[in-house]
């Protein structure tokens, strides 16, 4: 195994538009290796399934940044988020990740949010309401960003009307690529960002309701179960994550399905495969690309390579979910696949808190504009379609035609 660090080349539109050759080619040359990811940032690669399951349920590797060796982690964070902005859930190991989570989980559990479908679907018509007269739409813009949303937003307290700030605000903090962006603009962001927050807080210190935020004041103010900085955090996570990653989730999706005709008309034509098809869509082009970032607390051995302590290590569960080891024909999107325990959510104590919700809104979503968008196909050469750069993978637009129906009354 070559030693030489692999540079991720994301001022490469190509690449940015298909990561999967070069994936599919790291994978090939070892099971562990050095690369430069987003930001200049060194990393260890680890590009296959089974390492890869194994790596995110290992104790030795941190999920507190902390706990990196290389000093241009932290300073490579904004100040603000540096100073109060640390202390969520997926920063944090046990204990304190226990305690964290703990004090949410139960707001996600598959009961509970099964008890939002009928919210989620009255959102999702009243977004296709508004464009399927017109016969076109820009699918990322007008459907799949304010749906998640909308749905985190009402399930925190946040007023929907507000998502446009936060929105660019979180556009700003998160958009990474070959070079890191303007610092000033990033940290102002993340200024902006606390100060609507803990505005928000006292709001609803003030005025609570029966929402998740006015139930962790609760914990807070009156059973001290965490700090302010850390509800803060929470609030900023939930709110973050509660969106950003769905509207990747639905945009992609139905970008695969554009690509492949034949899958399109195979779902269309049978709405049952909707759950099997979102976890495909996961596996094939998540939205977490290359994948999720550790730090060694201690020097450890993966695939009988040696890691230093300190190391940032980089599994790369967008590569290792298209191993042929573990999945069969694993560059064909094939919504019919049974046997697809992706890695996409992660795995072990950081799994997904959020990805029932996530499961649920993208069948909603897709299967909706499948049953309402007749003749659904891309307005643009699939050449001309622009991805996001860096971690989070997702079409940054998605322009549509179909055939306009009539408003309905």
């Amino acid at each position: 195994m070559s030693q030489q660090p692999v540079l991720l080349p994301y001022a490469d539109p190509a690449f940015v538009a298909d990561p999967f050759p070069l994936y599919r080619q790291l994978r090939q040359d070892g099971p562990v290796r050095r690369a430069v990811i987003a930001g200049g940032l060194d990393a260890w690669l680890v590009t296959r399934y089974e390492d890869g399951l194994a790596a995110l349920s290992d104790p030795r590797l941190s999920s507190d940044v902390r706990d990196a060796s290389d000093p241009r982690l932290m300073e490579q964070l904004p100040e603000t988020e540096r100073e109060s902005m640390m202390s969520n859930m997926l920063r944090s190991d046990p204990p304190d990740h226990t305690r964290l989570r703990r004090l949410v989980s139960k707001a996600f559990t598959a009961r509970r949010v099964a008890e939002l479908r009928p919210r989620i679907q009255e959102i999702t018509d009243r977004l296709l309401d508004a464009v399927v007269p017109t016969g076109r739409a820009e699918l990322v813009a007008d459907f799949a960003l304010p749906l998640p949303v909308t749905v985190i937003s009402e399930l925190l307290g946040v007023p929907v009307d507000d998502r446009y700030e936060f929105q660019r605000w979180t556009d700003d903090m998160l958009t990474r690529g070959e070079k890191m962006p303007d610092p000033a603009v990033v940290n102002e962001a993340w200024q902006h960002m606390r100060a609507y927050l803990a505005e928000l807080l006292e709001t609803k210190r003030v005025r609570p309701g029966g929402d998740l935020l006015s139930a962790l004041i609760i914990a807070r103010d009156e059973e001290q179960r965490l700090s302010e900085d850390e509800l803060i955090a929470m609030m900023f996570l939930l709110l973050v994550a509660g969106y950003i990653t769905t509207v990747s989730l639905i945009g992609g999706g139905i970008a695969a399905l554009l690509a492949h005709p034949r899958q399109l008309e195979l779902l269309r034509n049978d709405p049952e495969l909707l759950p099997g098809a979102i976890e495909e869509f996961l596996r094939y082009d998540g939205p977490v690309s290359p994948g999720i970032a550790r730090f060694a607390r201690e020097d450890v051995e993966i695939a009988g390579v040696a890691i230093p302590r300190g190391a940032t290590v980089l599994i790369a569960s967008a590569i290792a979910d298209r191993d042929p080891a573990r999945f069969t024909d694993p560059d064909r999107l094939d919504i019919t696949r049974r046997d697809n325990p992706h890695l996409a959510f992660g795995h072990g104590i950081h799994y997904c808190l959020g990805a029932p919700l996530a499961r649920l809104e993208g069948q909603i979503a897709i299967g909706t504009a499948l049953q309402r968008l007749p003749g659904l196909a891309l307005a643009v050469p699939p050449g001309e379609l622009r991805w996001r750069p860096g971690a989070l993978r997702g079409p940054m637009q998605l322009p549509v035609t179909f055939s306009a129906a009539a408003r309905p009354l």
